[in-house]
């Protein structure tokens, strides 16, 4: 039986989503609606991708009693609000990340989850990538000896960008490309809570963070040595150093396609698609699709590989960095 799924918010990331799953038969993965604020950007999403529904708001939605599962691909501050309104409607929900603007919002939207006994992932789509599976093996297997230190930046001039520049759109460097560096620590230290958080960066005239770098100390001595930036291209690649070699995860570090490492070079290249996307690597949105169906079929409430309590410590770190570097938003007062 297909996972039905609801599509929330009409812009470019939702576009590349439901392209994502056009890779699977209609048998698997089924969009049966989308919503948008404005009923035309609705209507052409649906025509574009032959969505029978179109809904002008998020309430007709969650109203509909033929969808499973509703992604969320709105701005950041709406996260909370929207993903609040399809759990409590009775839906499952896969959230783009990050999740919410702050912990303290993360807090209560997982115990929303908690209590409506529905599954709710932040979208952390590189976790299901077969790269940052290999990655986890090769590490597993002592390839590389005891993990020492983790380098990981994601840059790109993006400055044009409303929604990442603009404090009431959730804009900022931390919370728009900097959760992949920290993700990928975190995927890397075993989801563990940084010992120490330093971070420092410079802020653009609207009061967000343009670039920052955040040195993160774990136990044992290791280390985590990330940087972002939506101003400069970085060279957006991410590497392990072990006590006997290092694992170099190539660019886009945050939907790689290869790794290399002592025992060579692991490649799987993205399925080949019609389909147009916006963004890097987006086919691989279909991999955290795949996941969430799986989990939803096993009656899981969240994903082993992006669970609740490593979704609200990468909050922590998020706050942490994005306030040590002088980026605050109004949902934090």
């Amino acid at each position: 039986m297909a996972t039905r799924w609801g599509i929330a918010s009409a812009g470019k990331i939702s576009s590349d989503f439901s392209a994502a799953l056009k890779v699977y038969p209609t048998s698997q993965h089924r969009v049966v609606a989308v919503a948008a604020r404005n009923i035309d950007d609705a209507k052409k999403f649906a025509d574009r991708f032959g969505i029978e529904k179109a809904y002008g708001s998020y309430a007709e939605l969650a109203k509909d009693p033929e969808i499973d599962v509703v992604y969320i691909g709105a701005i950041h501050p709406q996260h909370l609000p929207l993903a609040t309104m399809m759990l409590e409607a009775g839906k499952h929900v896969l959230c783009e990340k990050p999740l919410c603007m702050n912990v303290k919002q993360t807090k209560q939207l997982l115990q929303v989850a908690k209590e409506q006994k529905r599954f709710l992932m932040e979208g952390a789509w590189p976790r299901f990538f077969p790269a940052y599976k290999e990655v986890h093996r090769r590490i597993k297997a002592g390839e590389i000896g005891d993990v020492r230190h983790v380098l990981a930046n994601f840059g790109r001039d993006l400055m044009h960008i409303p929604k990442v520049v603009e404090k009431e759109m959730g804009g900022g460097a931390t919370l728009d490309i900097g959760f992949y560096p920290i993700q990928f620590a975190s995927f890397i230290m075993g989801a563990e809570k940084p010992l120490k958080i330093i971070a420092g960066g410079q802020m653009t005239p609207g009061g967000v963070d343009e670039s920052l770098g955040a040195t993160l100390l774990y136990s044992g001595g290791r280390i985590a040595t990330l940087a972002a930036s939506i101003r400069s291209d970085l060279p957006s690649e991410a590497f392990v150093v072990g006590s006997k070699g290092t694992i170099k995860v190539n660019f886009p570090m945050w939907c790689p396609e290869s790794i290399e490492s002592p025992s060579g070079t692991f490649c799987e290249p993205l399925p080949k698609t019609e389909q147009t996307f916006y963004y890097d690597n987006s086919q691989g949105l279909m991999y955290e699709a795949e996941e969430v169906r799986r989990c939803i079929k096993e009656g899981l409430l969240e994903s082993p590989g992006i669970p609740h309590s490593e979704t609200l410590t990468l909050a922590e770190i998020l706050e942490q960095v994005r306030k040590q570097v002088g980026t605050e938003y109004p949902q934090d007062h």
